[in-house]
């Protein structure tokens, strides 16, 4: 895979991920089939390395993520974990958030492509991204308590902000396992697909966003996010801004609008 990068960054060889790139879509699949695809801090090195090559890739439009075999990631690697001290186990959850966080800070769509089991730590990468598709075989769930844990990459903020404080309450405190029908009423999800369909959908719901203004996806993307915590007077007011600064002579905004006038296809 080939980037525009416009800073220098280390080169690394991918053990656990394996990163292809067609029409400005890139499919992030994590492979560590034999572990269910379990995070570990190899992981993180090479997701943190692969985000930082993306934010430089310019001719990239989306991301899809998903897992090899029967799980999309069926947790955090507890064989890593069992011996962590209080001050190392804070340390492994800040690190999985920051990581996580930094999906939030790319340009374009992060697409989760849920193909079996998203539990514990795969479940918190599934929310981290920016809307998730399941296939109808996913399996949901937080079974951190059965550990005497709680979740550690952001899973008790994102689920209740997702679906709410109650719902979110209930399927941590009782680790249930849901399926993809349950997780798309509970709109954890936002497709369910049978699953030779899954990664197609993605990638055409991907084609599709990548086909749109690359500024506005964004603006709507960057805009959003921070919005979301503010009130929303400040969030007006940000909007507002990045609504103009979209428009005027050369602008993505000015050619968008033209396009639709001459009804033509508009020149990005």
């Amino acid at each position: 895979m080939r980037f525009k990068n416009y800073q220098i960054i280390e080169a690394m060889t991918y053990e656990i991920l394996k990163i292809e790139k067609s029409n400005q879509v890139a499919l992030v699949t994590i492979s560590r089939p034999e572990a269910m695809n379990a995070l570990n801090s190899r992981f993180f090195d090479e997701m943190d390395h692969a985000v930082s090559e993306f934010k430089y890739d310019n001719d990239l439009r989306a991301i899809i993520i998903t897992g090899e075999g029967k799980a999309f990631v069926a947790g955090a690697d507890i064989a890593e974990m069992v011996n962590k001290s209080a001050e190392e186990g804070s340390f492994f959850s800040a690190r999985g958030q920051k990581t996580f966080s930094s999906f939030g800070e790319l340009n374009v769509p992060v697409i989760a492509a849920i193909n079996g089991f998203a539990l514990g730590g795969g479940l918190e990468l599934a929310m981290a991204c920016d809307f998730r598709i399941a296939s109808t075989k996913a399996k949901f769930g937080q079974p951190e308590v059965n550990l005497g844990l709680i979740p550690g990459f952001a899973g008790t903020q994102r689920l209740a902000r997702l679906i709410g404080i109650a719902d979110a309450l209930y399927l941590l405190m009782s680790a249930e396992m849901i399926g993809a029908d349950e997780a798309l009423r509970l709109k954890l999800v936002q497709k369910v697909v049978e699953p030779e369909n899954l990664l197609e959908t993605c990638f055409s719901i991907a084609k599709n966003m990548a086909s749109k203004g690359p500024l506005a996806i964004k603006a709507v993307k960057q805009t959003t996010i921070r919005g979301y915590d503010m009130a929303l007077v400040d969030g007006e007011i940000l909007e507002a801004s990045q609504f103009g600064d979209l428009f005027g002579s050369g602008s993505q905004g000015e050619e968008g609008m033209k396009a639709f006038l001459e009804k033509r296809k508009p020149n990005w």
